[in-house]
């Protein structure tokens, strides 16, 4: 890969026929051990979308952990989308379907104030479904989605133009064509 972000790219494992045959998994656990790698991804991701932003919205599990950096480096705090029943006190939820199934996402129900500017974050965009499920979940309770960013796109799967057709602005540090 060429381009501003060929390093992050470089440091992404690609493990073949995992989890099943045919599967390109992209392994951000090498990124993560390499802490240059590590603080230029978050300074990137920070970088990509202009305030203002009241709050960064990560998506369970590896959301956590860019979300968390990318708050912290933009100065607002950490809103945590989570599966369903892992949350105490009153929530707020949204179910959406798998391949095989249907999934729940859920956010503290005062999480925010209606009107909130909240940047959506995670590792990685494939399909778009659990990110669509989180933007629906935001929209409901108020939010103004003012943008979502991903380390990793795979662009064939169509997950970041189904972001964009529901009125996202997206933006990613890497793509992987043909996964």
């Amino acid at each position: 890969m060429n381009g501003a972000n060929a390093d992050i790219a470089a440091l992404i494992r690609t493990i073949p026929d995992f989890p099943k045959p045919g599967i390109q998994f992209r392994d951000i656990t090498t990124l993560l051990l390499d802490a240059q790698g590590l603080a230029a991804t978050i300074d990137r991701l920070a970088a990509q979308h202009p305030g203002p932003i009241d709050l960064v919205a990560g998506i369970e599990a590896r959301g956590f952990i860019f979300g968390a950096a990318v708050a912290q480096r933009l100065g607002v705090g950490l809103l945590l989308i989570r599966k369903g029943g892992k949350l105490p006190g009153a929530t707020v939820a949204v179910d959406y379907a798998l391949e095989y199934g249907e999934d729940r996402i859920e956010m503290h129900a005062d999480a925010f104030v209606p009107g909130a500017r909240i940047l959506l974050v995670d590792d990685l965009i494939a399909t778009g479904g659990t990110a669509s499920a989180a933007v629906r979940l935001l929209r409901s309770a108020g939010a103004e989605v003012a943008g979502a960013s991903f380390v990793i796109d795979l662009p064939d799967l169509g997950g970041a133009d189904r972001l964009r057709g529901e009125g996202v602005p997206v933006a990613t540090l890497v793509s992987f064509e043909g996964d």
